[in-house]
């Protein structure tokens, strides 16, 4: 399971001078897997050239600009208009949880403040986004694993011969740090047998580490991650519901 409920009611609100609007596309869509936004706005100087690049794709996927002027040279005059708003929205009592897209420290308390109001705070920024605000989210992703790499085309496929895969590069590498917290993720998890449901292990994981993802390692989802450190036992249990299946690890 999901660590968010599919029906949650999401605030998406986008710092547009922090993040790219590359990825805009499979940003929401990464969105829409934790709940359905109910509100999208973005937050820019629309008068600045800079932010040309959000202009062409807010239609598309209709978010609703909010201009907010420069009174000051070198400041990010969006921070307090987002936060003014995530404020409002958080008092009209309209959803569960909200998505703060931005790669800015300066949302760390706004985090911290919405995670106390009882709602489900998620992050998406870039790699270089700081610790502080990356902790304070219950969930943080970053944009650069949302895209994977574009395959090299196939002329013709070759028989016994599996076509190029997509996959994601990797932001980071396996290392002892991420094999012990596996390790002991699943020894906390474990039943008096050993055996840890592997849904339970990637929540716990989350709550421990709020950016921890398995595409940023490189791999689609967290068993091909699990399997990759050679560290576990795997078994797949029926469970009576077609071709459902349980996986359940443990540690060698």
């Amino acid at each position: 399971m999901d660590t968010f409920r599919k029906e949650l009611r999401l605030a998406v609100l986008i710092d547009a001078d922090n993040v790219s609007y590359t990825h805009v596309k499979e940003m929401l869509e990464e969105i829409a897997k934790s709940g359905t936004p109910t509100i999208k706005r973005i937050y820019a100087d629309w008068t600045k050239p800079n932010a040309n690049g959000w202009k062409n794709v807010l239609l598309d996927n209709a978010i609703t600009p909010i201009q907010q002027y420069s009174y000051t040279s070198g400041k990010n005059s969006s921070d307090s208009a987002l936060i003014i708003d995530a404020m409002d929205i958080l008092y009209a009592e309209k959803v569960e949880g909200f998505c703060i897209v931005s790669s800015d420290s300066d949302f760390t308390r706004l985090a911290m403040r919405l995670r106390e109001a009882g709602m489900k705070v998620i992050g998406i920024g870039e790699k270089k986004t700081p610790t502080p605000f990356i902790t304070a989210c219950d969930k943080f992703i970053y944009i650069e694993i949302l895209k994977p790499d574009v395959a090299p085309p196939v002329v013709k496929s070759v028989k016994g011969k599996e076509a190029p895969k997509v996959e994601n590069k990797p932001l980071t590498g396996l290392d002892d740090q991420l094999t012990k917290l596996l390790t002991k993720s699943a020894s906390d998890l474990a039943d008096d047998t050993g055996w840890t449901f592997l849904g339970d292990l990637g929540n716990f994981i989350v709550k421990k580490r709020t950016d921890f993802d398995p595409r940023n390692y490189g791999f689609p989802k967290l068993l091909p991650l699990i399997k990759s450190t050679e560290r576990f036992e795997i078994d797949e249990r029926e469970t009576g519901k077609g071709n459902t299946r349980h996986i359940y690890i443990r540690v060698k």
